[in-house]
């Protein structure tokens, strides 16, 4: 059974880590739970290495991993404690665009978590549908109905300033 040397590994971290942190957080909005999502998703793919030989299965194992140890957690009861709605005091001055980052993750941590997830795979990592499906292990169908479900609830969450202004009906982007 071939293994992967602590170079190769430091390759694949080294160029995937971020992305996949940011990922994490937009999935459960803090830096510190993100980390930790990150670093359990890197762990398994250490122990799964020998089976998995291309960079695009890499990728598809991660983001899959990522999502159901974020998904999973919500089962433990220590994760039932919310952190505080309030801000602490920033040291850099806030713009509307920081203003408005705010407001959105403020309002995706209202979105349950399974739609969370298809919002964050779908629009944020641009992940087709298809493969939100892999990464959540369920079917295309579902992705759609949980995006359109989450698109609605994020929608109710953010104050009409931040949504898009448009002449025609709201239609589903699926």
């Amino acid at each position: 059974m071939g293994g992967i040397s602590e170079a190769e590994f430091a390759e694949v971290y080294l160029g995937r880590a971020r992305a996949m942190r940011r990922t994490a957080y937009l999935l459960c909005g803090d830096w510190h739970r993100a980390e930790d999502l990150v670093q359990s998703a890197f762990a398994r793919l250490y122990a799964a290495w020998p089976s998995i030989r291309d960079s695009g299965a890499v990728d598809a194992y991660l983001r899959k991993t990522l999502v159901r140890i974020y998904i999973d957690e919500s089962r433990r009861a220590w994760h039932r404690e919310r952190p505080s709605d309030t801000i602490p005091e920033s040291a850099v001055a806030e713009t509307g665009e920081v203003e408005d980052s705010i407001v959105l993750r403020q309002a995706l941590d209202a979105v349950p978590r399974r739609q969370r997830a298809c919002l964050v795979l779908r629009f944020f990592d641009d992940c087709s549908v298809e493969a939100t499906a892999d990464a959540l292990g369920c079917s295309v169908g579902t992705v759609k109905s949980n995006t359109a479900r989450g698109l609605v609830a994020l929608r109710a969450q953010l104050p009409p300033e931040l949504l898009p202004v448009t002449s025609e009906p709201a239609r589903s982007i699926l």
